[in-house]
C-alpha cells in the first residue's frame, strides 16, 4: 500500500467506526460507468458536504491490495448484483490535491505527483517499464498489472482556488489533467473509471470545459448523484430519532438545498456537529468558506447589494448560471457572483424557476454577519435603515414604521401593488437585517388561520415576538382585528416574552397623495 497508489481502506475504516450514513449507493452508479464512454465522473459540492468521505469509500471499495468486504457487506451496495464483481479488483490512484499542495509548492505540484506515483508504481511492480511520458508509464503499469486503474481525485479544484491569481499555474494544472483524460489513445488504455470531486465544476477554457469528456454533476445540475453527497430528510430524521434531537430545529437550521426530484438536502457536517454538540448553531463559521463571503458580496456589480439585501430578507432572486467560468476570479456580472455562491453552498438553486434563496438559518446568520462587514455605502445604509425599522417596531412607533416602509417601497420596489404578496416582498426587504435577533416564519399556522409573517426572537434575544399581518386595500386596524379574531398569538405564546401585533396596510384606492402605508402596533393581552 502507498500514499498515492493503492492507499488501502484505513480511511473508510475510520469513517465506519463513527456514526455513518450509508452512501454506498454511489458505488453502484460508478460501477455502471466502468469501461464505458461515461467512465469519467466529476461531482462538485460545497465544503463539508461529505465529498472526501465518498472519495475514501470508493478507494476502499476498488483497491485490490486490501479486503474490504467487512466494510461493505452490511451496506446498501451489497444488494447490488455487481457488488462482488468490482470489489477490490483494481489498482487505485488516489490524489488528495489539498494534501499534495501541503507537501510541495504550487510550481512543483505536477512534477511531485508524477515522481511519487511512478515511484510507488515501481515499488509495487518492479518490472514496470518507466517511459519518458507520465501517461505512457501509466499505460505500461496497466499492462503489467493486467487491469486498468480507478483514479480518484479529491479536492480536484484546490490548485484552481489556491492559484486564483496565477493563471499560468492554473493552465499547467489543467493541461496535466487534459493529458490524462482527454487523450483518446491513452485514456481508455489506462483508466477503467475516474472520479473527481471538489467545490467547483471543471474550469472552463473559454466557453468550454477544459476537460470536456467528464460527466459533471454540480449543485446546479446534480443528476442522479443528488442524494449521495449531502443528507436527505429521511436520513436526518433517522439520526434525530437515534440521538434524541429535534428534527424540526434541524430542518430549520441546516435544510434548504433542493435538487430536481429531491426537495430536501442538508449539510452533513453541520447536522453531525449539532447532534454531538447538542446545540443548533452556525458551524459554517468554523470553515474557511465563511472568510470568503465578505469578499464576494463586496464586489461592486450593479444591483448586487440590493439582491443580497433581498436574499437576506427571505426573498428569491433570478440568476443566469450559464456564463460562470468555474473559478474564483472571473466575474462578469452579478449572475457570476450568485452562481459562485451556489457552488459554495451559500445559496440554494431551484433548477425549475432558475432562482436562488438562502437555504437555512445557519447560512442566513452567516450572511447577516458578513453584510455588516461590507464597506459599500449602499449596503451600510440599508443595514442601518433596517435596524432602525426593527427598533421603531419594537418601540411601537407606528408613524415612523409606516414612513420607513413607504421609503423602501418607493426606492426598491414597484410603485404599484397588485396583491398582498407584493406588499409582503416590501416588508421582507424592509426587515432584512432581522437575522441578528429573529427567526422569520411565513404563513405560520396559527389559531384558525395562517399568520402572514412571524418574527420569533432567538434564544439569546430579549426582544418581543412580532406577529405581522399585511393588508392590501384594507386598513391596518383591520389587520390587527384579523390577528385577534383568528387567535394568531396562541401559536407563539409558548415561546415566552412579550408579543406585539403589527398591522401594515396600503390603500390603493385612497385619493391621490394619500396612498400611504399605515401601521398599527399593539401589545398582545390575552383575553380571559
Amino acid at each position: 500500500m502507498g500514499n498515492y497508489v493503492n492507499p488501502g481502506n484505513s480511511g473508510f475504516t475510520r469513517i465506519r467506526k463513527n456514526v455513518y450514513v450509508d452512501k454506498s449507493g454511489l458505488i453502484e452508479l460508478i460501477n455502471q460507468t466502468v469501461d464505458t464512454t461515461r467512465c469519467l465522473t466529476c461531482v462538485s459540492r460545497p465544503r463539508r458536504f461529505g465529498k472526501s468521505f465518498a472519495a475514501q469509500m470508493l478507494s476502499a471499495y476498488y483497491d485490490k491490495t486490501c479486503d474490504s468486504a467487512i466494510l461493505f457487506d452490511d451496506l446498501a451496495i451489497a444488494g447490488d448484483p455487481q457488488y462482488r464483481k468490482y470489489l477490490n479488483q483494481y489498482d487505485v490512484i488516489y490524489l488528495d490535491m489539498t494534501g499534495v499542495i501541503g507537501e510541495t509548492s504550487m510550481t512543483d505540484m505536477i512534477p511531485y505527483i508524477r515522481r511519487n506515483v511512478v515511484r510507488e508504481l515501481t515499488e509495487q511492480y518492479p518490472s514496470l517499464k518507466v517511459a519518458e511520458g507520465f501517461t505512457a508509464t501509466l499505460a505500461n503499469a496497466a499492462e503489467a498489472a493486467g487491469n486498468k486503474f480507478i483514479m480518484i481525485i479529491d479536492e480536484w479544484d484546490a490548485p484552481i482556488r489556491e492559484a486564483k491569481g496565477h493563471p499560468d499555474l492554473q493552465r499547467k494544472y489543467l493541461e496535466f489533467l487534459r493529458s490524462l483524460f482527454k487523450n483518446s489513445g491513452m485514456t481508455s488504455k489506462i483508466f477503467a473509471a475516474a472520479y473527481m470531486t471538489g467545490i467547483l465544476p471543471i474550469k472552463k477554457d473559454g466557453s468550454q470545459s477544459a476537460i470536456s469528456d467528464f460527466w459533471e454533476y454540480s449543485m446546479i445540475k446534480p443528476g442522479q448523484f443528488g442524494k449521495y453527497v449531502g443528507f436527505t430528510a429521511d436520513e436526518v430524521k433517522q439520526l434525530c430519532d437515534d440521538h434524541d434531537s429535534d428534527f424540526k430545529k434541524m430542518k430549520q437550521w441546516y435544510d434548504g438545498y433542493s435538487f430536481r426530484n429531491l426537495t430536501s438536502v442538508y449539510n452533513p457536517n453541520s447536522v453531525m456537529k449539532a447532534l454531538f454538540n447538542h446545540d443548533f448553531d452556525s458551524y459554517w463559521t468554523q470553515t474557511s468558506a465563511a472568510e470568503s463571503l465578505i469578499e464576494y458580496i463586496n464586489l461592486d456589480f450593479d444591483e448586487l447589494g440590493r439582491t443580497i439585501a433581498e436574499l437576506t430578507g427571505g426573498m428569491e432572486a433570478p440568476v443566469d448560471t450559464n456564463s460562470f467560468a468555474n473559478d474564483l476570479v472571473t466575474f462578469r456580472d452579478r449572475n457570476d457572483v450568485l452562481t459562485l455562491l451556489i457552488h459554495l453552498g451559500y445559496l440554494a438553486y431551484d433548477e425549475e424557476t432558475q432562482k436562488v434563496h438562502i437555504p437555512n438559518e445557519e447560512i442566513r446568520l452567516e450572511f447577516a454577519r458578513a453584510i455588516r462587514q461590507v464597506k459599500r455605502d449602499d449596503t451600510i445604509r440599508r443595514i442601518r435603515e433596517s435596524d432602525r425599522l426593527i427598533e421603531n417596531t419594537v418601540n411601537r412607533k407606528e408613524e415612523a414604521v409606516a414612513e420607513q416602509i413607504e421609503k423602501i417601497h418607493e426606492e426598491e420596489a414597484p410603485l404599484y401593488y397588485n396583491n398582498e404578496q407584493a406588499l409582503r416582498s416590501v416588508i421582507k426587504r424592509a426587515y432584512f437585517s432581522y437575522g441578528d435577533e429573529y427567526l422569520m416564519f411565513e404563513e405560520l399556522p396559527a389559531g384558525s388561520g395562517y399568520a402572514d409573517i412571524v418574527y420569533l426572537p432567538k434564544k439569546r434575544s430579549m426582544l418581543p415576538i412580532l406577529v405581522v399581518e399585511l393588508k392590501w386595500n384594507q386598513s391596518a386596524d383591520g389587520a390587527i382585528a384579523q390577528i385577534k379574531n383568528r387567535r394568531y398569538p396562541e401559536a407563539v405564546k409558548g415561546y415566552g416574552g412579550e408579543i406585539l401585533l403589527v398591522g401594515i396596510s396600503y390603500d390603493r384606492n385612497a385619493p391621490a397623495g394619500k396612498r400611504k402605508h399605515q401601521c398599527r402596533i399593539e401589545k398582545y393581552v390575552k383575553q380571559s
